[in-house]
């Protein structure tokens, strides 16, 4: 049995102890709708149990967690701790003099873990004020609605696959708007904006108003504080339907993009959001009958026009199409036309690419379309013996006169894709002045708080391409950086880029010399140099 260290022991028994008896408790609620446990305020209800720790005495709950339902006593434990010294309000750090507990088994467990803090382990077999407050969960979750309207759900889920299956983010830029005309259910013109060219949050957007879509993405592109982040994005008027997975580490020796995951890996999760409701992860009937009509249409568009978008192209088109009104059979057809917004999304990208001043620093937009998707990425470096090779044996070589060979070798960014692809950056590189620099910048999730170390590319004419982000505490990027700043001063700065092909083949995540297509040699420069600050990453907004 695990004991609490000597040092824990000391810091609780100095604790004032009170005279009052606690109950404790490990419960798993169901919804009346599924098997689905109690949500406790997150929108979605965790998969775990709920482990309750109150103050019986004071009718007052001092700590509350939700833990997975293999975690073992000691998950009971740590609340409880929590529940002495950092309760909830208005609870004071307190020991108990009494815990009573209705499981055996937890009793004994607390017995042995407990002793010597001067507490008393009783069994009873029933705990009537934690059974009131589960009781009072259980009415208030039996009453909420299921994520879709029943007469919905299967087709919405259906639908939702077909454009999983479309996948439209191939084709389409977020910026790139579809509009869609319902003009029912209180709904005139649905704005389509499609997420997931970067491969990192893959979902469609439908805006109830242009207004609102240019509002959010001009607060998104002046990267304001977080709080104002967080409210120019519950500021949105849209419905939504994203894609979640389960991350794979399958891929880790290699760092960067994530892998496009397979149809039974992802799970689509529905929602609305507007200015004075804020996120909602449910639909209700009109919501649900208008996404699922959107969705519709979306699906046949792409599927009639995709051709017509390939290479980046996103000429005027519209088609119409006869869709059959879900809410009521009896009504025939709707006529929904959906059109192409040339335009917009000309009006879109001017807005992103405009220079903007921060506390006084003007700052350069930040590109993402220069590294393929999907491509694998690592940090490493390259034997001076073999740079010699790459030097004069890869098809395209940005050479530098002042190269430092000290140290194991040249500190390396090695991306690797396919070799159209690898061909189409050699030249996008070139035809931007070469690549002048490789640096690595903060960054910051304005929405979940999350931090990142940001891969930038910085090419002759200025402009800045993002080729990775990384977890602020990655173990295996902090590792990988440690290194490369390592390599990086000792040979004064100089490090390199190596472009490699076989992303299909046998070398995939591991490319051979022969993969290696272009070596591009430049020099690393610190997020001071830049100038940057704390970028802010709005491209990876977490929607569920």
């Amino acid at each position: 049995m695990t004991a609490l260290n000597r040092s824990t022991r000391r810091r609780l028994q100095q604790l004032k102890q009170i005279p009052n008896v606690w109950e404790g408790d490990r419960r798993r609620l169901i919804t009346s709708q599924d098997s689905d446990v109690l949500d406790l305020g997150s929108g979605e209800p965790p998969e775990g149990d709920c482990i309750l720790w109150v103050d019986g005495s004071q009718g007052m709950v001092r700590a509350m967690d939700v833990v997975t339902p293999d975690s073992g006593p000691e998950a009971v434990v740590r609340t409880l701790i929590r529940a002495m010294e950092n309760p909830h309000n208005p609870g004071m750090p307190a020991r108990p003099k009494k815990i009573v507990v209705r499981d055996r088994e937890l009793q004994f467990f607390l017995r042995g873990v407990l002793q010597d803090l001067d507490i008393t382990l009783d069994y009873v077999p029933e705990l009537p004020l934690i059974d009131e407050i589960f009781r009072g969960l259980q009415d208030a979750i039996s009453t909420r609605p299921p994520q879709l309207p029943p007469q919905y759900a299967e087709a919405l889920r259906a639908k939702a696959f077909e454009i999983w299956q479309d996948a439209p983010w191939e084709v389409l830029a977020d910026h790139e708007i579809i509009a869609i005309e319902l003009n029912q259910w209180d709904v005139g013109t649905l704005y389509a904006s499609v997420m997931g060219m970067l491969g990192m949050e893959y979902g469609v957007l439908l805006y109830r108003s242009l207004d609102s879509l240019k509002q959010f993405r001009q607060r998104a592109i002046a990267q304001e504080s977080i709080e104002q982040m967080q409210e120019a994005f519950l500021g949105q008027d849209c419905l939504f339907v994203t894609f979640e997975s389960e991350e794979s580490n399958e891929e880790s020796p290699l760092m960067g993009f994530r892998p496009m995951p397979a149809a039974e890996d992802v799970e689509p999760v529905f929602g609305n959001l507007h200015p004075l409701e804020g996120l909602r992860s449910f639909l209700y009937d009109e919501e649900a009958a208008a996404l699922l009509v959107g969705l519709e249409a979306l699906h046949r568009f792409i599927r009639q026009h995709r051709q017509k978008f390939e290479n980046d192209a996103f000429p005027p088109v519209s088609s119409r199409y006869r869709i059959p009104s879900p809410d009521d059979a009896e009504a025939g057809a709707l006529s929904v036309k959906v059109a192409t917004m040339p335009e917009l999304a000309e009006e879109l990208v001017a807005m992103e690419g405009e220079d903007i001043d921060l506390n006084g620093f003007n700052f350069p937009a930040v590109r993402d379309d220069l590294v393929p998707e999907n491509s694998f990425l690592s940090l490493g470096m390259v034997p001076w013996d073999v740079l010699e090779l790459l030097q004069s044996g890869a098809e395209y070589h940005q050479s530098t006169s002042d190269l430092v060979k000290q140290g194991d070798g040249l500190p390396v960014v090695m991306i690797q894709t396919s070799r159209p692809k690898a061909k189409t950056m050699i030249q996008e590189i070139q035809a931007a002045g070469g690549l002048k620099a490789i640096c690595f910048n903060p960054g910051e999730d304005p929405l979940m708080g999350d931090r990142y170390d940001i891969g930038l590319f910085q090419t002759g004419n200025g402009d800045l391409h993002l080729f990775g982000e990384f977890g602020e505490d990655d173990p295996t990027h902090i590792a990988a950086r440690k290194k490369w700043d390592q390599r990086c001063k000792k040979t004064k700065g100089h490090c390199g880029l190596i472009i490699a092909k076989g992303l299909t083949g046998a070398a995939r995540g591991n490319p051979q010399f022969k993969d290696m297509v272009a070596l591009f040699e430049t020099r690393s420069l610190s997020s001071k140099d830049l100038g940057l600050g704390t970028l802010q990453m709005t491209m990876t907004v977490d929607w569920t």
